[in-house]
């Protein structure tokens, strides 16, 4: 006869309801000593080397210089001058760095935790996209992340299923932001903010989906992250040049309309998770992690949270103007040119954040979801 898993107490992860600064210094006396692990989900914002292996974006800019040079000094295939969100997550709570998935191919090499994320990845299928006349460029959404995920919990379950459970449960589950990437693809192909919107219940199902296996297999500790403000990115305002200045955000210069889009995402992505959680009850904990607002403040007054007096525009880069963003002048292209001080600028290339940025949502993050005993 077999006896049930006995599992350690979940922990108690408390939102702390703050105001917002500039930076938070953490007390030395921070215990996240009760986790042991990190399962991270999500596209380039979270990815830590899956592209650069993946073989349709295998060789893209992000592996050649000067992706990496503010920290590592090298490439490290992250969409970055540096660290990643995930990166200082990992730090703060001082465990192992996840191993990309595409790394590895044994139990052992899981065991201390797996990045699935993957550069370019969408929420929705492919195929589902394309039955909305959306294009996507890398055929790998949140679903097949999550059949990686089960893939790894198959091999750490070989052995011993009670094993399995308590590293699940000793775990921190990330689901960096995911659905960037579907909004971007609907824009392009159809350049309508309704087309755009209409996707974020299906992306909030898919979402609600990986959760639901992540649970089923044993999780009990996640942090969702929510969606960036699009209509700030370099990228969007660029390609899509709004009709008036009426368009625009006053305080931030951000396409209005645009954003719009990402806090309805960010509504109904909170009211999914409050449905899980009377789901669920206290058997584990769920939290959202905001980093709309981190990067709208930074935005909106840059020299107060460590910035320069260009906010909207890319670090790396081509093409000038107020954005300095252009597709044949990508970063990391002979044509482009990379700022003297990447610290000063919230994006780096014009889609991703830069380390500096990446560190300030992090610590904004920290602040608001601290994870306590």
């Amino acid at each position: 006869m077999s006896t049930a898993c006995r599992l350690p107490p979940v922990p108690l992860l408390v939102l702390l309801l703050v105001a917002a600064e500039a930076f938070f210094v953490y007390a030395d006396t921070n215990d996240y000593g009760r986790y042991s692990r990190v399962f991270a989900f999500g596209n380039s914002l979270t990815d830590t080397g899956n592209a650069a292996i993946f073989p349709v974006t295998a060789g893209g800019p992000f592996t050649r210089p000067p992706y990496g040079q503010t920290y590592f000094g090298h490439p490290s295939g992250r969409a970055s001058n540096g660290r990643l969100i995930l990166d200082f997550l990992v730090e703060e709570l001082k465990v192992p760095q996840p191993t990309p998935y595409l790394a590895g191919k044994t139990a052992g090499d899981f065991l201390n935790g797996t990045n699935f994320a993957l550069g370019g990845a969408t929420a929705l299928d492919p195929a589902f996209l394309a039955s909305k006349g959306i294009t996507s460029f890398v055929p790998v959404s949140l679903s097949n992340e999550t059949s990686w995920f089960q893939n790894v919990v198959r091999l750490l379950n070989s052995s011993d299923d009670c094993e399995q459970r308590k590293i699940m449960a000793s775990s921190v589950f990330y689901v960096g932001e995911i659905g960037v990437n579907d909004y971007f693809f609907a824009l392009i192909n159809n350049s309508a903010v309704d087309v755009a919107a209409s996707l974020t219940p299906h992306i909030i199902g898919a979402v609600r989906s990986a959760l639901t296996a992540m649970i089923a297999a044993g999780a009990r500790t996640l942090v969702i992250t929510g969606m960036l403000p699009i209509g700030c990115e370099p990228q969007q305002l660029a390609l899509y040049p709004a009709g008036d200045e009426g368009d625009y955000d006053p305080t931030t210069g951000c396409i209005a309309r645009f954003n719009e889009v990402a806090k309805q995402h960010n509504r109904a992505l909170r009211m999914m998770l409050s449905e899980l959680r009377r789901d669920y009850g206290s058997t584990l904990s769920l939290l959202y992690a905001d980093i709309y607002n981190p990067v709208v403040k930074a935005v909106a007054f840059p020299a107060f949270y460590g910035f320069g007096d260009r906010p909207l525009s890319a670090c790396c880069g081509g093409g000038g103007g107020p954005y300095n963003f252009n597709f044949t002048m990508f970063c990391g292209t002979p044509e482009s040119t990379t700022c003297a001080d990447p610290s000063k600028f919230v994006s780096w290339d014009g889609i991703h954040f830069t380390e500096a940025a990446n560190r300030l949502i992090t610590r904004t993050m920290l602040k608001e979801l601290k994870l306590l005993l």
